[in-house]
Formats: C-alpha cells, structure tokens, sequence
C-alpha cells in the first residue's frame, strides 16, 4: 500500500482509478511502454509525479534513473540534465512512439530532420531531457505517462505541450522539445 503524506492525497494511474479528488495527486504509472515489458524489451520504466512538483522515472532493466523539483532541477542518476541546443529542425533528431498514430503532416516533419527515430514511451523524453533528442512526439497519452517527463523535460529547460501547444500533460498527446524548436514542429504538425 502506498503511504501518502496527506490524508486528502489521491493516488491516479493507470492500474489505480482516475478520481479528481480535492487533494494533492500522486500521478502513477507502475510500468510505463507495458509493450516493451511483455517482450523482454528492456526500455519500460515507473512513472511517479506528485502533480507538477516532483518526479521520478526508473527504468530498472537499465538500470538508470531519473528525477526533478520544480524549480530545482532535473537530474538522472546524479548529474545535472539540459537539453539540446539545436536551432533548426533540418539538424534536429526527432522521435515518435508509432508512425501509424500519425497523418501526413507528421510524415513530411519526419522527412525535413536530420535523424528521425522510433523510440517511444518514457524513452524518448528521458533522451530529450539528456540532450541527445530535439523533439518527441507522440499521438496518444494519458496523465500518467506525461506527468513525470514533463517535469524532467522542463526542469532540463525544454518544453511539453499537447499537440494543439496547450501547456499539459492531461494526456491526449504530446509534443516535447529542447524549447527552441517547439513553435516550428507545431506549425509542422498543423500543416494541411
């Protein structure tokens, strides 16, 4: 049984209910890219956030481990994390959880960056919090599997809206970056 700290604080996730409640909320996804798990994929990890204040991604079969306070940082297994400081989309490496989730103008965005990449899930927010990703999108997402990395990837100084630029992680989807290309790879997203 999870201990909360207060008697008010709910506990939301994937396995564990979605009740709105009128206290603090533990946001939990106890094994985020379950698909990767069930094949012996070792990229799947725990998701913990304590609404937008703390965050914890363990990824055991790596082992590492993430980790951020708003206002405090974001850290992975002891060092300081920052994103990348790529400026255009054409040096830019781009991941995505799967192509099928996405229409055309995902497919034109694919081909204008340098490396595009299928590394979904927790994965590919942890690579862009790390510098070595640009921009992650992803199609479909709930609050458990966005809380976290959003704290991480803003506490690295990027950014993680909805698709739309909305400044969530209700969940729907997503659209991460290092910041200084996330205003282009919407309109890119957008484009008819």
């Amino acid at each position: 049984m999870l201990a909360l700290e207060r008697p008010d604080d709910i506990v939301v996730g994937e396995e564990l209910g979605h009740d709105a409640g009128t206290g603090r909320r533990w946001i939990v996804d106890p094994i985020d890219a379950t698909k990767n798990y069930v094949r012996g994929i070792p990229l799947f990890a725990t998701l913990i956030a304590l609404e937008d204040s703390v965050a914890v991604v363990s990824a055991p079969a790596l082992p590492r481990r993430w980790w951020a306070t708003r206002g405090g940082g974001a850290f992975a297994d002891g060092r300081p994390l920052s994103v990348s400081r790529i400026e255009r989309l054409e040096d830019a490496v781009l991941t995505y959880t799967s192509v099928r989730d996405f229409g055309e103008p995902f497919l034109a965005l694919a081909r204008r960056v340098w490396a595009p990449r299928g590394f979904g899930d927790f994965w590919q927010y942890m690579l862009l919090a790390e510098g070595c990703v640009d921009v992650a999108v992803e199609a479909s997402a709930n609050l458990w599997d966005l809380a976290a990395p959003k704290l991480i990837v803003e506490e690295a100084g990027g950014r993680l809206t909805d698709l739309d630029g909305n400044d969530t992680a209700g969940g729907g989807n997503a659209l991460a970056s290092n910041g200084l290309l996330h205003e282009v790879a919407l309109a890119a997203l957008r484009a008819e």
